[in-house]
């Protein structure tokens, strides 16, 4: 109980074992793979697997799909084809405009924050400098956002406890998931 997860589309075969065991998963349509090795991701695919797992009542939410360092023109090209009846969150990746953030943040629930271009690297000075600024333009003078924040491979505390972030995953844990050393008692 209490146990929550995030399932990338390249991992399909662990949803079943996830909606068994956690409270509630989101799904991941697989981009940050794409970006670091390349190819493209299945958009249709993707959909329809969201499809077959929204209706579960651990389901929280889908990453849209997305383009991690393309422009904001493509990704607004995907967020017009997710379908209504799957919850999806939209990403603002940090080298987007900010008008874009604010854009998302006023329409959706949730928006996943993803770093990219220059601010690629979770934690580097310019880093915060720039998610400084995107805090700024969407947050209220307590520090509350306008919707709901989900910070990509922004597991590290040092990040995490510093943003008012209601979720966040890392691609540490799916990496290192097999080492019982560190997770088994998860496992």
């Amino acid at each position: 109980i209490g146990r929550h997860a995030l399932v990338p589309f390249s991992y399909t075969d662990d949803i079943a074992i996830v909606a068994d065991v956690c409270q509630s998963f989101v799904l991941d349509n697989g981009a940050f793979t794409v970006w670091k090795k390349g190819g493209k991701v299945d958009v249709p695919g993707y959909i329809a697997w969201c499809r077959e797992w929204c209706r579960h009542p651990g389901f929280d939410w889908a990453l849209i799909p997305d383009v991690i360092d393309g422009d904001e023109q493509q990704n607004d090209d995907l967020l017009s084809a997710w379908p209504d009846d799957i919850e999806g969150v939209p990403v603002w990746h940090m080298h987007e405009s900010i008008e874009r953030l604010q854009r998302l943040s006023g329409t959706w629930r949730t928006v996943a924050l993803g770093s990219s271009g220059a601010w690629a690297s979770v934690g580097t000075a310019g880093w915060w400098n720039r998610m400084t600024d995107a805090m700024k333009a969407i947050c209220d003078d307590q520090g509350r956002p306008t919707c709901k924040l989900h910070g990509l491979r922004m597991l590290d505390p040092d990040v995490f406890r510093k943003l008012p972030l209601s979720s966040a995953d890392s691609t540490n844990a799916a990496v290192n998931s097999g080492s019982l050393s560190r997770f088994g008692m998860y496992l």
